[in-house]
């Protein structure tokens, strides 16, 4: 059942995911991952699933493919502090597979209720699993770079930063599009004192 929002926090759908008992991933996990950052965050990253070191210690990008996202992040002036970071799935399945269609769907009201709460500007989606799951989209190499908006959201398609370990080309790919999105959260701030001038 859906919390009215006026009485919802982050910090209430945080615990709500730790006790979560609604899929079978709430068997094998070590520590659910709500996900962390700033309630007025301008962009909130979504991505597949936690992982190992996820998993272990019950935060979001912390692994091999957070540090490489916190580096990209500071290349273009987005501070991690600023922005709100989760995935489509809250509990890491096991052996990193990818999640199944009712594991995401246990999650989602999860996800909405964030998203609900932070309002943020622009959703960041990180890979295949999330554009998928959010917004029935294929292909990331194809749509990369792109915001796409719907019911009334900007979304921002990018690589999940774990491609970059395997692939080492598409790091200057995912700093590319990055940069594209720390200009265009950019550009939103000035647009609404432009509109008065």
């Amino acid at each position: 059942m859906a919390t009215q929002k006026h009485d919802d926090s982050l910090e209430k759908i945080a615990a709500e995911v730790r006790g979560c008992p609604l899929c079978k991933l709430a068997r094998t996990r070590k520590n659910a991952v709500p996900g962390e950052g700033q309630l007025s965050a301008k962009i909130m990253f979504i991505g597949e699933a936690p992982g190992k070191s996820e998993d272990e210690k019950g935060r979001p990008f912390v692994g091999a493919a957070g540090r490489i996202l916190d580096n990209l992040l500071e290349k273009v002036g987005i501070e991690r502090s600023q922005v709100f970071i989760t995935n489509v799935v809250k509990c890491r399945p096991p052996n990193n597979r990818v999640p199944e269609e009712d594991e995401a769907a246990a999650c989602r009201p999860y996800l909405e209720r964030q998203i609900a709460l932070i309002r943020p500007e622009v959703i960041s989606i990180l890979g295949r699993t999330a554009y998928s799951s959010l917004l029935g989209g294929g292909s990331i190499p194809a749509n990369r770079g792109k915001i796409v908006k719907k019911a009334g959201q900007k979304y921002f398609l990018t690589f999940h930063p774990a491609a970059a370990i395997y692939n080492k080309n598409l790091l200057s790919a995912l700093e590319t599009d990055l940069k594209k999105l720390s200009k265009e959260i950019k550009k939103e701030g000035k647009s609404s004192m432009e509109d008065y001038l």
